[in-house]
């Protein structure tokens, strides 16, 4: 059977908590902070602008080669200005659990992300994971990291401040 993984990142955002969640309570604004070689493609004709519990929003994105994927999420949990959590419904992993969560502190808005995620296929999906897809999650992670640092503007924080386990 396949190991669940996770990954936790931590980013503080100088700005208030209604910038910041109007940012990432909308949907439409995930294509800004995904990385432009996925191919991410929000194709939902009926995903609202923005966010709600069981909202339900449909994905195209190439991960691998180039090659086009369905992915549908819905969103599980609202909590107004404190977290929402995305779950996947359909798409590439057997799953996959992203928490979002925002809060006040005098720096701004500290941002925490975490995913749990199974891969599929048992064995042979945890060795895709070690060869490429822990690494590029990694990847994702960090260029949203620097997108949302373009948006809103820079805080100093530790280099830890993605984990995976």
């Amino acid at each position: 059977m396949s190991k669940v993984y996770s990954l936790k990142t931590i980013q503080l955002i100088p700005a208030d908590i209604d910038a910041t969640w109007d940012f990432f309570s909308s949907p439409a604004n995930l294509q800004d902070i995904t990385p432009g070689n996925l191919g991410f493609k929000i194709i939902s004709k009926h995903h609202g602008s923005k966010m709600y519990a069981g909202q339900i929003i449909e994905y195209k994105v190439s991960p691998v080669l180039g090659i086009p994927l369905y992915w549908m999420t819905e969103i599980t949990h609202v909590e107004d200005k404190k977290y929402f959590v995305d779950e996947q419904r359909y798409g590439p992993y057997s799953l996959w659990h992203h928490q979002h969560h925002f809060k006040e502190t005098v720096s701004g808005i500290e941002m925490t992300d975490i995913v749990h995620y199974k891969m599929p296929f048992w064995f042979a999906g945890d060795v895709a994971n070690a060869l490429f897809v822990k690494a590029q999650l990694r990847k994702i992670f960090e260029h949203r990291y620097t997108a949302v640092e373009k948006r809103f503007g820079k805080v100093p924080q530790p280099d830890d401040s993605i984990v995976f386990n």
